[in-house]
């Protein structure tokens, strides 16, 4: 039975091109297949475990079931080809492209600024274009629902929706009340009244002042819709006709052999059940979504895998007596479809079931997984946090097995789960389909998730409840309570429904319930997952959500024996989460009247290679075509967080085929001391430091190969002793040298007038970077004089070039450093990517071939560090109006193993520390912490973030104390005007206070917070909370001597202009804003100037693109080199004075005037001495204020952001698209950082959260529902090109305002329960956070176990 002929052929299309292959390895990816075979390169690797969507391509098939063409979006970095037979493929290049023309997909994402760094752009390019070919008019809705599985870390999410929107049927309006506060439509001057942005009418912050008021206009519309070419679904490519024919025809078994793994795709039942007798431990893959994962990130292999999604019997929906019966091969998709439509024909009462699935499939995973992953897999997979066996556990769900014995049917109930991922389920068995039952009368059934993230996270904890009453009483006939993430296994409360049956459904049985639930329901304080008090408390939560809901739909029933109705105050607790349509505004100021249309200064000009991203076109470090042998790297890292080598034996990995060689420290021919402080090294040597650290690296021929060498490399250790916590560094003094103060006036006299003295401390939790593009380098040994090109994702082609040059021991010069573009860097490419780059070159000068490596998310996260961990103590002096007299911090941060740039970040915090309050007594200090995690570095913010953070907490104890309302506090100790600073610095154009005063009208922030007020008043378990922060940015490198920058200019002889300067594009559109800056400087249209790349053999020691001062410093550059060259040109326009700009350059060059120019910058007069506390660190400071509403659920931790308006001064914005979506971007990183991102260590300091799986960043849905932005007018700055100002990094903080509704929400909660006092709440503030903080009835009946009795699961680093 078994097949052994080879050589089956598989057949697919790609983009309307039929693809046959013979000998197809099942091991390779749709994603690995489209780039390396089909040369295929914008579908991207982002995470390579479906969690980030980068990689979403369009799957389409003719489905013989339904008799139909289906499309859906797929992850391509699980999809395994051979699952592609007669399957059409449509990539992102099969779409639309630049050369031709771009789809409306293409065109509305570019055009409406959807694409920053265009990394991910292709996929969620995608996910559109596959809801639009199955409904070319969605809703908002419909469109929001597509992009739950792709995720964008530049944005903010904001334009793309916007954009998107521009297809929505519903696009006329929100759906809010038209043109009032909050409509969609205000601010346009279609509407009826000539669009108010809702800010009162007319008054201060009102958008249509500017109409009347002649000074400046104001502007709300970043693109023009107007100008977008209509979809036209006919012009579609049809479905290939072939493709039609052959899947009507009887298919024959199909099987494909690769080096490791045999994949199976039998046709009938009886070939499915005769393989599976054969290959017992033979692994059924339907999506891969789980397998897939498996193979790649817990290096499990499966050598046989069986693929039965062309079984009919797998696929079929029956609806019988007693349920719905469904193929185990169903997508859970098609299981959505099937259940949307019972709910809709069937009476409400039998759909109780129904419904709990389709409420927890609406959160599960992403639509790319959904459309694969088989109901099946989910069951068999037997993950105790599956989102679906609770639901079919506690509604006793029915699933029928078959093997050559024959079928047996088993119930889903206590005894099916055996152990981890364990089933009764024998493995010759197959499961064939589950039954869903109806529900009865008298049957009510729930079923709630938490997770970190709403959208396309893993539960935390997920629970099915069921109650069945005696007819027409509330008398408990039959209870059953499933919980999964509380043991190895999906688990039944039994004890607690034995006790309940046969109760009255009252006050009494709840707490009854909660009191055995909380005894049952018992978590180890060591358990996996950490979270314990939190996940014990979630079980009351959920019984209790249950127990109102179920009280509800008693008393809608008419049922006379229900004794309480659910009170008012109650009732919200049992609302599921629903999110409104997005609503936002963004204002900036119009250019002058008069200002030549082709001068592009301040205009919202789209990015540069926004249309080639929408594309696929934009070339990354990976998409470079492959040399000529070239190699492929992986690094070999170490597994222990402290200990010595013993040995390294790389003789298994030696037998991988393509296996080249193996490179260690010995190989490197240079010096190994590597680092910006010298104290690192390129591989390392006797000791290992951290877990990650890189030991070695594997050469094969494939990346595959190359991973498959690593994994076989075997190091043996000796441990030594780990430090991992600022904690554990604090009480063993493992501190870096170089510790700063910065004090100011007369503390302990500030400490003495004061009337009150407060002390706390607070916690800020690191960030990882998540760039979508991770660490790339790819190396070109030239051949002679040991010159080399690498081709590098960096923000820093300097510090690249240079350690690699030491490294290989070669002068710089024999070193080029090529950077194109980066999908992302935020700070964790300035000198983190040198590690990997150092580890390419070396290895490329062993071998004598080009060399390439791009990091896998798992290696990334594990090797290159990120935010630093700060641990904040402070002392604060104020009188009783609040007015702040004297401070006293100190600010220790987890360095990791390397000082990197520990020390500037710690620089940064302390110049910070002030935020934007006038205080005139401070002692201060910074202790960066030395441990053994992997070296923490530059991070957006890079410091400042967490220093103002550690102030707005004092702040707000300080109004809570003085018991004043904490903007008035805030207001009242902020900096006037000519005020100096804690570190002497005199503030000039002093912004801030108009900003606060604009945010307070524009957000309407007095009316509204007593509708929160009253809000909160009526909801005893939703709580909503508003806040107002300022927040004060200063601009420049804190190292005098990097405030400096260079650029070159070519004017070729047909008038086209090469511009190159020292900045690198990361999305920020920094290259964008040099073009409009030259533009505007030669007087030339933009379409003239072009920027290939930024290299180190055009523009030498650049600085790197950080701090926010790239616009500012290389725009001055770009300038001095234009009036150079304008300098040049000025005698021959003299002659010639109606000539054009072709003219001028051709008599330029026939008169042999030099048509090239360099130009310098350098920011004059920083530098700072922290021992005398003198000199000017900054050149000038941004500033912003932030206002934002928020609603949390007490009893689940959960949190929505309603609301928030931004007012920024960014000067004269050379492009306001650009510094809008850099204040949306920074701002939603920011709600990352302090609300939902948390990186988790183990005590041994090894980290789990390892890619987006455990990792959370910000999704579309997470962004504020009303999302306003405006920046402040007539405010230019003198300091920086063309009067703007920095963008990247200020706005970053204003996020906490985040942070500080959601403490306020809390405070309200806690006053319910009889708590008045301050609390603390470190950052973030997580669900587990927010539930724990919310202390009520329930958090009492799960006390914390005492620190030090147990070993926890994870600590705070």
């Amino acid at each position: 039975m078994a097949p052994t002929q080879a050589g089956d052929e598989l057949v697919f299309f790609v983009n309307g091109k039929k693809v046959v292959e013979k000998d197809v390895d099942p091991e390779t990816t749709l994603l690995t297949y489209l780039r390396r075979k089909l040369g295929l390169c914008g579908t991207k690797l982002g995470c390579g475990e479906g969690g980030c969507g980068a990689c979403t391509v369009m799957i389409s098939k003719y489905d013989p079931f339904r008799k139909k063409i289906l499309h859906h979006t797929a992850n391509a970095c699980l999809f395994p080809v051979c699952a592609l037979h007669h399957v059409a493929v449509t990539t992102v290049e099969g779409i639309g492209n630049t050369k031709s023309r771009l789809h409306p997909a293409q065109e509305r994402i570019a055009k409406s600024h959807g694409s920053q760094c265009g990394f991910c752009t292709p996929g969620i390019v995608m996910s559109m274009y596959t809801l639009l070919r199955n409904n070319p008019e969605p809703h908002m809705e419909d469109i929001e629902d597509a992009f739950q599985g792709n995720l964008c870390r530049c944005t903010g999410y904001r334009p793309i929706l916007e954009g998107y929107r521009t297809f929505a049927k519903d696009m006329n309006c929100c759906g809010k009340v038209v043109n009032g506060t909050g409509c969609c439509r205000s601010g346009k001057e279609n509407t009826m009244n000539g669009g108010c942005c809702g800010g009162k009418a007319n008054g201060p912050g009102c958008c249509m002042n500017g109409k009347e008021d002649s000074v400046t206009m104001t502007s709300s519309s970043l693109f023009n819709s107007s100008e977008f070419q209509p979809l036209d679904p006919t012009q579609e490519p049809i479905f290939p006709p072939e493709l039609m024919t052959q899947s009507k025809k009887q298919q024959k078994q199909m099987c494909f052999k690769g080096e490791r793994v045999m994949w199976i795709q039998p046709t009938t039942l009886n070939e499915l059940v005769a393989l599976k007798s054969q290959y017992p431990n033979a692994k059924l893959v339907v999506g891969n979504t789980e397998v897939g994962i498996e193979m790649r990130l817990k290096n499990l292999l499966y050598p046989v895998i069986i693929a039965p999604a062309w079984i009919p019997e797998m696929n079929a929906v029956q609806h019988t007596e007693t349920g719905v019966t469904i193929g185990a091969a169903c997508t859970l998709k098609s299981v959505e479809e099937v259940m949307r439509k019972a709910v809709a024909d069937l009476p409400p009462y039998k759909t109780e079931i129904f419904q709990a699935v389709l409420e927890q499939l609406r959160w599960f995973a992403g639509p790319q997984i959904r459309n694969v992953a088989a109901i099946g897999g989910n069951i068999m997979t037997a993950s105790p946090i599956s989102d679906l066996n609770p639901v079919l556990m506690a509604s006793g769900s029915k699933l029928t097995l078959i093997s050559k014995e024959g079928k047996r049917t088993v119930t889903m109930d206590e005894k099916f789960f055996t152990g981890y991922r364990k089933t009764i389920v024998k493995p010759e068995e197959i499961l064939l389909s589950v039954e869903i039952p109806y529900s009865k009368k008298g049957e009510y059934f729930s079923a709630f998730k938490q997770a970190s993230r709403r959208e396309d996270d893993i539960a935390i904890v997920t629970c099915g409840l069921r109650v069945l009453f005696q007819d027409g009483t509330s008398r408990v006939e039959e209870i059953k309570l499933s919980y999964g993430g509380m043991a190895p296994t999906t688990v039944l409360a039994l004890k607690t429904c034995k006790e309940l049956t046969g109760r009255d459904w009252n006050e009494k049985l709840l707490q009854d319930a909660c009191r055995l639930l909380s005894a049952e329901m018992d978590l180890s304080p060591s358990a996996p997952g950490g979270m314990v008090d939190f996940r014990r408390t979630l079980t009351l939560s959920f019984f209790f959500k249950f127990y109102l809901t179920v009280l509800q739909k008693l008393s809608k029933s008419g049922n006379k024996t229900v004794c309480e109705p659910v009170p008012s105050n109650y009732i919200s607790a049992t609302e599921l989460f629903h999110k409104d349509p997005i609503a936002n505004a963004q204002l900036f100021q119009e250019v002058p009247k008069g200002q030549a249309v082709e001068d592009m200064v301040g205009r919202p000009l789209v990015h540069v290679s926004a249309a080639k991203q929408a594309s696929g076109e934009a070339v990354y470090c990976d998409d470079i075509p492959h040399h000529e042998n070239e190699l492929y790297l992986t690094l070999v890292t170490s597994t222990k967080a402290h200990a010595k080598i013993l040995s390294i034996d790389a003789s298994e990995a030696q037998s991988v085929p393509g296996f080249v060689c193996f490179v260690s420290a010995k190989d490197v021919p240079g010096s190994n001391v590597t680092g910006i402080a010298n104290d690192e090294t390129v591989f390392a040597k006797d000791v290992v430091t951290c877990v990650g650290h890189i030991i070695g690296a594997v050469l094969a021929d494939t990346q595959e190969h190359s991973r498959r060498a690593a994994k076989a490399v075997k190091i043996k250790y000796e441990e030594l002793e780990p430090i991992v916590t600022i904690q554990e560094a604090i009480e063993k003094k493992s501190f870096f040298k170089d510790i700063k103060r910065i004090n100011k006036g007369d503390v302990k006299k500030g400490f003495e007038e004061s009337d009150h003295i407060l002390e706390g401390e607070m916690y800020l939790g690191g960030q990882e970077h998540f760039y979508l593009e991770t660490h790339c380098t790819l190396a070109v040994p030239k051949g002679e004089d040991g010159e080399m090109e690498l081709f590098v994702s960096t923000q820093n082609p300097m510090k690249t070039q240079e350690f690699a040059a030491n490294a290989l021991g070669v002068p710089s010069n024999r070193v080029v450093v090529r950077v194109k573009r980066m999908g992302g860097g935020f700070g964790g490419k300035e000198t983190r990517s040198t590690i990997l780059t150092s580890v390419v070159a070396v290895a490329a000068f062993k071998a004598g071939r080009a060399v390439r490596c791009m990091l896998d998310r798992d290696e990334d996260m594990l090797v290159s560090g990120g935010r630093h961990p700060f641990l904040g103590r402070y002392k604060v002096g104020f009188m009783k109006n609040g007015k702040v007299k004297s401070l006293e911090v100190s600010y220790y941060s987890n360095g990791g193993n390397s000082v990197d740039l520990s020390h500037g970040v710690m620089d940064r915090a302390l110049l910070h520390l002030d935020n934007s309050y006038n205080i005139p007594n401070v002692s201060s200090v910074g202790i960066v912490c030395k441990t053994n995690l992997p070296s923490n570095t530059a991070f957006r913010g890079f410091g400042g973030p967490q220093g103002m953070m550690i102030a707005e907490c004092w702040m707000s104890d300080v109004a809570r104390k003085c018991g004043l309302p904490p903007e008035e506090v805030r207001k009242l100790n902020l900096y006037h005007e000519g005020d100096t600073t804690h570190f002497n610095q005199k503030l000039e154009g002093f912004t801030l206070r108009r900003c606060w005063d604009e945010c307070l009208s524009s957000s309407g922030y007095h009316a509204r917070k007593k509708l929160i007020e009253e809000f909160n008043k009526q909801n005893r378990w939703k709580k909503r909370g508003m806040s107002i922060i300022p927040t004060k940015f200063g601009i420049s490198f804190t190292v005098p001597f990097l405030n400096q920058a260079g650029a070159l200019l070519h004017v070729y002889t047909d008038g086209s202009v090469l511009l190159t300067h020292g900045g690198t594009e990361m999305g920020q559109g920094l290259h964008t804003k040099m073009i409009q800056v030259a533009s505007r400087a030669l007087g030339v249209p933009t379409s003239k100037i072009y920027i290939s790349e930024t290299s180190t053999n055009t523009v030498p020691n650049t600085s790197p693109t950080a701090a926010s001062v790239s616009a500012d410093i290389n725009g001055m550059a770009v300038y001095n080199a234009c009036q150079t060259i304008l300098k040049r040109l000025e005698p021959i326009k003299q002659s010639n004075p109606k000539g054009s700009w072709e003219d001028w350059i051709k008599t330029a060059y026939e008169s042999c005037v030099s048509l090239s120019a360099t130009g310098f910058y350098r920011i004059p007069e920083v530098g700072y001495n922290f021992e005398k506390n003198e000199g000017k660190p900054f050149s000038y400071f941004s500033y912003g204020v932030a206002c934002s509403e928020v609603e949390i659920d007490c009893l689940t931790g959960d949190h929505k952001n309603i609301r928030t308006d931004i007012v920024m001064d960014v000067g004269t914005s050379l492009n306001p698209a650009i510094d809008i979506g850099q204040i949306e971007g920074a701002f939603v990183q920011g709600i990352g950082l302090f609300t939902m991102e948390e990186l988790r260590y183990s005590p041994e300091g090894n980290l789990y959260t390892r890619g987006p799986g455990m990792y959370k960043i910000p999704a579309f849905g997470d962004i504020p529902t009303e999302f306003n932005v405006s920046l402040l007018r007539d405010c230019p700055n003198s300091k920086a090109v063309y009067s703007s100002k920095a963008v990247g990094e200020p706005p970053l903080f204003l996020s906490a305002s985040v942070f500080y509704a959601i403490k306020d929400a809390i405070y309200s909660a806690r006053k319910d329960s009889g708590l008045t006092e301050s609390f603390r709440l470190d950052s973030p503030a997580t669900p587990e956070r927010i539930r724990n903080a919310c202390v009520d009835i329930f958090t009492k009946m799960c006390p914390s176990a005492e620190p030090g009795t147990f070993k926890p699961w994870c600590v705070r680093v």
